[in-house]
């Protein structure tokens, strides 16, 4: 117990110390957020059937999934800060779980969980609702931590990385397109009989009388708290290299060099295996996920979906490289950035092109449409990566000292996390001109997606090209100290000091931008394109004639409008500070 208040209190005094500046902005602005999906899960417990306990079985999959895009979720307190105490892991295992329930994350799904009190079927149950929802939360909590202790130890070998990244891919999917399986069970008769008995489900089971489920809660607790101990003592275990003999490389020129060596940390780095795996599962799944409605629509758009999210993926390509950059400082003759650019291309290209065409020849189309996004997105992808990589650089921790969580590539987890979502909108954005040439004039899209990937592909890597050669030395500053030169933020990523409500828009823009921008907007043009009418939850689909490509427009300005906001707003912060101190 005593183990347990002491990291309780080292949790709150971290946590009480960055809550100010836009730590303190990010973590309101996310409850927000947060609050409003727990007010919606608690209402799910007025209606019929087993939609909370579908519900809880998607904040049980988002607490293990989760972690894969914030660096492994919180971790305030390591285990690698206690390794030399001596306590047995049993101990640190427990003492770490109870601190886990300190955060805003952990609040917020116990608000969701209030929904078993309104289910409870009597006064007495909904007494019992009350240590259900805390057994419950423990055990979301600890299959988080799980996930991410297995994870780190898949991630020591090549077929570990590829199946995590398959796995977390395909849940993540699920999460994205979870509107496909509600409207899929509101088209039965009621939800799969087997989410209720779920372990997400077992709070609610007991809530409605049946008190075996907390007994098997608290078996399950204490299964993954000994799981959690055994996994915490294999953490500091470091990878082991290949042995295995490899081709020399062999490179005529600096970029051919630059080539063969970004190949090959593709081949071998586990984390960037699992970066790419994620982004196909994910890409694949999303796109197939509709066959559940009998839609196959969407399936070839599996090939740009899987650009988009390899690009997010690996957005901070120089500060996942860490201090290495010196070297390509001192050989400035090694076109480093077409190097990179190349390798990218060939690393995603040939899949993303295998995706589109076999899905496309599986559906019988749309062939312009398919084809258009597909060059154009590779070409930039290619172009954005680089250019986001060396302008919104965030400090990552050197590959051969990355500790026990191989996820943690940086200590800014928000700032990564910010940068994919940025990544998805920009990469997005340069496919999106040739995307419209090919809706209005069908096969010359193709012609305006080769054009505009070249575009990108040649301009946006000049533009990284110059600014690696210029800013170089302060990007090498700033990846080793994790402060810019003139004392400012690590991440030209960051926000700036705004008033909370303003911030609180900006993430509300930046997270929910992209329904009226992409479903509703693109996607649903696209239906209307094809004279695919009446369409699941696209609404201009449903609209009469006149007024179908006006309603897909409206929410394609609307959806651009939102990012416009949530980047207009912090670019108008930075910019006040320059304009008070040339007043004063």
């Amino acid at each position: 117990m005593a183990v347990a208040v002491t990291l309780v209190r080292m949790k709150l005094a971290i946590l009480r110390h960055s809550t100010k500046g836009q730590r303190g902005g990010m973590m309101a602005s996310g409850g927000v957020l947060g609050l409003l999906f727990a007010a919606g899960t608690i209402y799910l417990a007025f209606l019929e059937g087993d939609w909370l306990a579908a519900a809880y079985a998607v904040w049980m999959l988002g607490w293990i999934i989760g972690p894969v895009f914030s660096g492994g979720g919180d971790e305030t307190l390591r285990p690698e800060f206690f390794s030399l105490i001596g306590l047995p892991a049993r101990k640190l295992a427990a003492g770490l779980l109870v601190s886990a329930f300190v955060g805003v994350a952990p609040v917020i799904s116990l608000i969701a969980l209030a929904g078993m009190v309104v289910a409870a079927t009597s006064p007495v149950n909904a007494l019992v609702a009350v240590p259900a929802m805390v057994l419950q939360l423990a055990v979301f909590v600890l299959l988080s931590k799980v996930a991410v202790a297995l994870l780190g130890i898949a991630l020591r070998s090549r077929a570990g990385a590829i199946g995590a990244g398959v796995i977390n891919g395909v849940v993540l999917a699920f999460l994205g397109q979870a509107w496909v399986f509600a409207v899929a069970f509101g088209q039965g008769s009621q939800i799969p009989a087997f989410v209720r008995y779920l372990p997400s489900g077992w709070g609610l089971l007991a809530a409605q009388g049946n008190y075996l489920a907390l007994a098997a809660m608290a078996v399950l607790i204490g299964l993954l708290l000994a799981a959690w101990a055994a996994l915490l003592t294999r953490r500091a275990g470091a990878n082991r290299p290949s042995t295995r003999g490899r081709r020399p490389m062999r490179a005529g020129t600096g970029r051919e060099a630059v080539v063969a060596k970004e190949l090959r940390t593709w081949s071998r780095d586990l984390v960037r295996n699992h970066q790419l795996t994620f982004a196909l599962a994910y890409g694949v799944f999303f796109a197939g996920a509709p066959l559940v409605l009998g839609w196959t629509g969407m399936l070839p758009w599996a090939a740009p979906i899987f650009i988009v999210m390899a690009a997010a993926m690996t957005a901070n390509l120089y500060g996942t490289d860490g201090t290495s950059l010196w070297l390509v400082l001192m050989t400035p003759g090694s076109s480093d950035v077409r190097g990179r650019q190349l390798a990218w291309l060939v690393t995603v290209g040939p899949v993303a092109a295998l995706l589109a065409v076999a899905f496309t020849l599986l559906t019988g189309g749309p062939w312009a449409l398919i084809l258009t996004a597909t060059a154009a997105l590779l070409g930039g992808g290619a172009g954005m990566v680089p250019l986001i990589a060396v302008y919104a650089l965030v400090p990552g921790t050197d590959p051969q000292k990355r500790g026990g969580n191989p996820l943690r590539t940086s200590e800014d987890d928000s700032a990564l996390t910010g940068l994919a979502y940025l990544m998805l909108l920009l990469v997005g954005l340069t496919g999106a001109p040739a995307v419209v040439v090919a809706i209005l004039f069908g096969w010359w899209g193709v012609a305006a997606g080769l054009a505009t990937g070249a575009l990108c592909y040649w301009g946006l890597g000049l533009l990284a090209q110059r600014r690696l050669a210029a800013r170089g030395p302060e990007l090498l500053h700033m990846m080793r100290t994790g402060r810019r030169p003139d004392g400012g933020e690590s991440s030209a990523f960051k926000l700036p000091d705004m008033p909370k409500k303003q911030r609180m828009l900006v993430m509300f823009c930046w997270s929910l931008g992209a329904i009226p921008l992409v479903p509703q907007g693109v996607v649903a043009a696209i239906f209307v394109s094809t004279g695919q009418l009446r369409q699941s939850w696209f609404l201009a689909t449903y609209m009469s004639p006149g007024l179908r490509w006006p309603v897909a427009i409206a929410f394609m300005l609307l959806g651009l409008a939102m990012y416009g906001v949530g980047l207009w707003l912090p670019h108008r912060a930075k910019k006040a500070p320059a304009r008070e101190a040339v007043y004063d």
